[in-house]
């Protein structure tokens, strides 16, 4: 499998809802000041800000109102204005306060860390008062497994606590009585999907169907070309007769018979 590479956003007409969770809010402010000015930007507006809408809040404000500036031009916010300048846009990164506010977008954009904080505040009931659906998308960009021991054994050397922090797991402890559940999560590394080539498919009578984009990839064929020069050398009767072959004229003496001679 080959690792996944990042492609380079050099402008704002190049983000789309999932590239979307690696810029932060400075870096779309300037790229958008920095577009703004080519010929029918304005039509891309509202495409740009509903993609921006999926990671980042977004308002617009009134630039004359000194209130409105102050809380949206303080530095905890980036701004910039549509193309025609009458409007202004404020966006701030979306902050994941609940386990319920991750998404399968934003599951590979936060750290083993984090998400370890969101469910300990998730009324502390550990792994398992987590909807299965919510435990689909974790799992989707971390490595999570459990253990619940008694909290005399939980760190005994050579266990399953010492073995997980040595493979790179970050830990939470979730106290039960006196037993103490242990959740590990560790970030998968992103991978490319692999692409599966399509096998051929055959019509009703079994011959080959052949896409035209296809068509100059195809492999000869040594059965069809044995076919072709066959052809090509057929020396039948069809093939060796000409249109120019002189026709053998009727007889004078028959063409000149009557029916009542006959």
């Amino acid at each position: 499998m080959i690792r996944k590479v990042e492609t380079k956003i050099e402008s704002i007409l190049d983000i789309n809802a999932n590239n979307i969770w690696d810029c932060n809010e400075n870096q779309l402010a300037s790229l958008w000041e920095q577009d703004k000015a080519e010929e029918g930007f304005h039509s891309s507006e509202d495409k740009l800000l509903n993609i921006m809408r999926l990671a980042f809040d977004v308002v617009h404000y009134n630039a004359e109102d000194a209130r409105e500036c102050k809380k949206y031009e303080n530095g905890d916010w980036a701004t910039f204005s549509h193309a025609d300048c009458q409007r202004f846009v404020a966006i701030r990164r979306k902050t994941i306060k609940r386990i319920t506010d991750l998404c399968y977008e934003n599951i590979r954009h936060i750290t083993a860390p984090t998400l370890l904080d969101l469910i300990d505040r998730n009324f502390g009931g550990g792994w398992d008062s987590i909807p299965l659906s919510i435990k689909d998308i974790i799992e989707v960009g971390f490595d999570v497994s459990t253990t619940c021991l008694p909290e005399a054994r939980i760190h005994a050397a050579g266990g399953t606590y010492d073995r997980k922090v040595k493979a790179g797991f970050d830990v939470l402890e979730i106290p039960k009585g006196s037993w103490i559940e242990a959740i590990f999560a560790k970030k998968k590394e992103p991978l490319e999907k692999l692409r599966f080539a399509t096998e051929n498919q055959y019509d009703e009578d079994g011959n080959l169907i052949v896409n035209e984009d296809d068509d100059e990839d195809l492999p000869d064929d040594p059965m069809r070309d044995e076919d072709e020069d066959e052809d090509e050398n057929d020396d039948t009767f069809y093939s060796s007769y000409s249109d120019e072959a002189d026709v053998k004229e009727e007889d004078e003496d028959m063409a000149g018979l009557s029916v009542e001679d006959e």
